[in-house]
């Protein structure tokens, strides 16, 4: 059983290890704080009242985020060697020392939780930026933190960093780390995370401080104050009163603050609504792609694509000298898919490596709603189109129709000779 809060970030890497791990978590339901984790009870099992805490079947108390993260883990995520498990607690604290303190600085007080300091609040964001440039340059040639698949690393380091994406980083902001960009957005668009966290979406506008905000938030922290006092003198306990006078309200605080910010952000809409829809039939071009032969869904397409409403564009990846191993290669394609999911309903690509390990291309043929770059149209998709060369293509053009038919039949050489090695459908 894992005792905490709705929201809490802290849990979340608990919650998420064990979605990797195929293990029940159950989170306690009727968890209330400051009142569950002062309990007698729950002090007997967890002396310092904190949470998240988690208690096993078999009677065992585990305390702190990452340690109840790495009980419930499994292998993979704990590393499979002695310099991966190492790099693994590594990155965890520099979560926790390096990230966590500026984040809570800087984030707190623009939810109303804490009262603004401009010269701590300036720090902090320089020791954000500190933090992301160490994150970018780690990640230059790297899809996760440690090793090629996802460990504790990443989803300690992605908890830590949720608050600053969803209120403080905003495009302007992170547009330096388009590393850490791609990789948070692959993180967090994993299904073992989004199952915990649900549908994120990136920062778009700066949150401030709001004294208004900040005031209201001081006054129910007051009643909650005189509460408590007349609780405590009812109760006529001397002895805990000094304990309960000094316990820290902060961290439902941070819920009531999260919530209330929450509960402001509109609805997400398709970006692609704001475009006329034309004639051409997404969801049945990809249908028929699907189920027919290549050559029956080029023609297919041709007959149905609407090029007024509608624009085919060829994508080329800058940085072929970056690209080894064919494995890692295609990770950057499928991350970049991941990061692009809400595109889907109005977006089509076929993306193609040719070569080999160490001499290798990235190269394909996208179709979407509109005349325009897409990627333009919301800031959650800005991560990974600015690694690739865009030129928007001629539909009348027999070059343009040979390029089609070479993508979605996946053959043929790129034009430095390349054979077609293997390809991502996007759709």
């Amino acid at each position: 059983t894992l005792y905490t809060y709705p929201e809490n970030f802290r849990a979340y890497k608990a919650l998420i290890a064990a979605q990797y791990a195929g293990g029940n978590v159950k989170v306690c339901p009727n968890f209330v704080f400051g009142e569950t984790n002062r309990s007698e009870a729950f002090l007997k099992k967890f002396p310092l009242g904190k949470v998240p805490a988690f208690e096993s079947d078999d009677g065992k108390y585990i305390a702190e985020s990452n340690a109840i993260a790495y009980y419930v883990a499994n292998q993979q995520l704990r590393g499979s060697t002695d310099v991966e498990k190492a790099q693994i607690i590594q990155w965890l604290g520099f979560a926790d020392s390096e990230i966590l303190p500026a984040s809570c600085t800087w984030v707190f007080p623009c939810l109303g939780i804490m009262q603004y300091n401009k010269a701590a609040t300036d720090r902090a964001k320089e020791d954000v930026k500190s933090a992301l440039n160490a994150l970018n340059q780690h990640l230059l040639t790297r899809t996760y933190l440690v090793g090629e698949r996802v460990t504790l690393a990443d989803i300690g380091v992605a908890c830590t960093l949720l608050h600053l994406y969803q209120y403080v980083l905003d495009p302007t902001f992170r547009k330096p780390y388009q590393n850490v960009n791609r990789w948070f957005t692959t993180i967090v668009n994993q299904p073992q995370v989004k199952a915990v966290i649900g549908d994120f979406t990136l920062c778009v506008k700066a949150a401030e401080f709001d004294a208004k905000k900040f005031a209201e938030f001081q006054g129910s922290q007051g009643k909650d104050a005189k509460k408590d006092a007349k609780k405590e003198k009812k109760e006529q306990q001397p002895a805990k009163k000094a304990e309960k006078k000094e316990a820290p309200k902060e961290e439902p605080a941070e819920l009531d603050a999260c919530e209330m910010a929450l509960a402001e952000e509109p609805k997400s809409k398709d970006p692609f609504d704001l475009l006329p829809k034309g004639t051409f039939n997404m969801d049945d071009f990809k249908r028929f792609y699907s189920n027919e032969e290549e050559s029956k869904s080029v023609k297919y397409f041709w007959e149905k694509f609407d090029p007024q409403n509608y624009s085919i564009w060829y994508a080329e990846y800058k940085y072929p000298t970056e690209l080894s191993k064919v494995f890692m290669s295609c990770n950057l394609i499928t991350g970049m898919y991941q990061r692009l999911d809400k595109m889907r309903k109005q977006a089509f690509a076929s993306v193609c490596l040719f070569g080999e390990d160490n001499n290798s291309t990235i190269s394909g043929i996208w179709v979407w709603r509109g005349q325009e770059l897409a990627f333009t149209l919301c800031p959650d998709w800005q991560i990974d189109y600015e690694s690739y060369d865009w030129k928007k293509l001629d539909p009348a053009s027999d070059e343009t129709k040979k390029l089609v038919e070479q993508y979605l039949s996946w053959v043929g050489t790129d034009k430095n000779g390349r054979k077609f090695n293997q390809g991502k459908i996007f759709k």
